[in-house]
């Protein structure tokens, strides 16, 4: 565990095992408030800091690597310091990296003492071999990708990052070009951490652009893989709600826990009766649990009130939760409302804003909107709208639409994707965006980035509607289990 309380579970070889260097490796800029910026990706998930810098003053660079020293040591993650072997003496750094032209890995163990970290820049088989019996303890290989902080002369790949992998035996930081998108591809072929610059540091939000880097790396971990949360109300019929969140997280391979926001009497045929929760306890439980379990993910359901609805907003803020998944639940199957206006206010004012996905139906992006939706252009405007109102990633449902495929759209601010499945006409639907949010999660908590979660996901309910089978007299519930072992 690092220094902002965030778990990365890796799965390496025996000889990595103890080593400090693996997950996120964070390498800085030489843009303003840097410290501010590399504190947020620390609070994100950032493992190691490498300070680089170039063209400053000896006495500045002194003066900003002491600050980012005292950051690090109090968050107690890793201080390194890059290619400046006088500069890492006099901060006591934890490291130093060195490339290939910058000086013996031996000569700078002897100067800065046993204990410190050295790590060699290679770029092929053969200086990686020469680094490793040099004695470094780790290597920086790369680049993996095109880069825009510098011009790439020496593109390696994962593919030779894999061949290296089998012939090397201490940790691997790979560096290029690396993003949330391409990461998983790299740390498939054999990376212990991925170092990345702009892709955290040039974000606006570095805490979240870390979170989702560092989650990449649960792709390694024993199952059970990642912790979803899921906040919600509970269905007695157990089609959707917590029934279903738990349900689909544990079938598809994470570990759920849960908080209550209200007890439901209802079955297939409907709704019957609803006690909510009171706020107070609602808040004892996200205490109890995000006190003392690993979560990577939270998923919200059905939050009931206006006063629940600030509870959780509070909570996961307090707790640092940067990937929230919102299914702005609010009218039941079977038409009854599940959340009343001033619920409906609260979530668009406080939930939104530290919303990583939301995940609404067409009548659910209506209310939300004023809109009325028709088609897919419709949907992306819509989508556009709620974005403006602060979720990072919206993900607008179209299964309510008559005719076609069932399209739902992602927009992430900057494009949009299209999931496209058959429509299946069966009215076993209980429970799909339950179901639905909820597998985007789980896949998002095992390293999956956001697009291919979606996909993941869209696949899995598309097959529990499919396979669902009839049970009670009104809308069953889809399946899960044979879902599940369908994907």
């Amino acid at each position: 565990m690092n220094g902002n309380g965030h778990t990365l579970r890796l799965i390496v070889n025996r000889e990595k095992q103890d080593s400090a260097i693996r997950g996120l490796y964070l390498v800085t800029d030489d843009g303003d408030n840097l410290a501010s910026r590399v504190e947020a990706a620390i609070d994100g998930g950032a493992w190691i800091v490498q300070y680089r810098t170039k063209d400053r003053d000896p006495e500045v660079r002194f003066a900003i690597g002491l600050e980012l020293r005292e950051l690090c040591r109090n968050r107690g993650v890793p201080f390194i310091v890059n290619d400046d072997l006088e500069l890492a003496k006099r901060l006591n750094a934890d490291g130093l990296h060195l490339g290939q032209e910058d000086g013996d890995p031996r000569e700078a163990r002897r100067i800065l003492g046993l204990g410190k970290l050295i790590g060699v820049s290679t770029h092929n088989m053969e200086e990686a071999l020469a680094a490793q019996a040099a004695g470094a303890d780790y290597l920086g290989f790369g680049a993996m990708y095109p880069s825009r902080s510098k011009e790439i002369s020496h593109l390696a790949g994962p593919e030779l990052l894999a061949a290296v992998r089998s012939q090397i035996s201490i940790p691997i930081v790979a560096i290029g070009g690396i993003t949330v998108d391409n990461g998983a591809a790299v740390i498939d072929a054999g990376a212990d951490a991925l170092a990345v610059i702009s892709a955290v540091l040039s974000h606006p939000e570095p805490a979240l652009a870390a979170a989702e880097l560092a989650l990449l790396f649960n792709r390694r971990a024993p199952l059970p893989r990642g912790g979803v949360l899921t906040v919600a109300g509970s269905d007695s019929g157990g089609g959707a709600g917590i029934q279903a969140d738990l349900k689909t997280i544990t079938l598809l391979g994470s570990y759920g826990s849960s908080v209550l926001t209200a007890l439901t009497a209802q079955n297939t045929r409907g709704v019957s009766g609803i006690h909510g929760v009171p706020s107070e306890f609602v808040a004892d439980q996200l205490d109890a649990v995000l006190a003392d379990i690993p979560v990577d993910v939270v998923k919200t359901g059905m939050l009931f009130s206006a006063g629940i609805t600030a509870t959780v907003t509070d909570k996961l803020a307090a707790y640092h939760k940067r990937l929230v998944v919102v299914d702005p639940v609010m009218i039941a199957k079977g038409g009854a409302a599940l959340i009343d206006r001033e619920a409906v206010a609260m979530l668009k004012d406080r939930l939104l804003p530290i919303t990583y996905l939301l995940t609404p139906n067409i009548p659910e992006a209506e209310r939300l909107t004023g809109m009325v939706i028709a088609g897919e252009e419709e949907m992306q405007e819509a989508a556009r709208r709620l974005h403006q109102l602060g979720a990072r990633n919206v993900l607008l449902k179209g299964g309510h639409l008559l005719a076609g495929d069932a399209v739902d759209i992602l927009y992430d601010g900057a494009a949009f994707q299209r999931f496209a499945a058959p429509r299946i006409l069966s009215k076993n639907t209980h429970g799909t965006g339950c179901t639905y949010a909820s597998a985007i999660a789980a896949f998002l908590a095992q390293g999956e980035p956001l697009r291919v979660a979606v996909g993941r996901a869209k696949t899995f309910v598309t097959a529990a509607i499919k396979l669902g089978q009839p049970l009670g007299r009104g809308h069953g519930p889809v399946n899960h289990l044979l879902a599940a072992r369908e994907i």
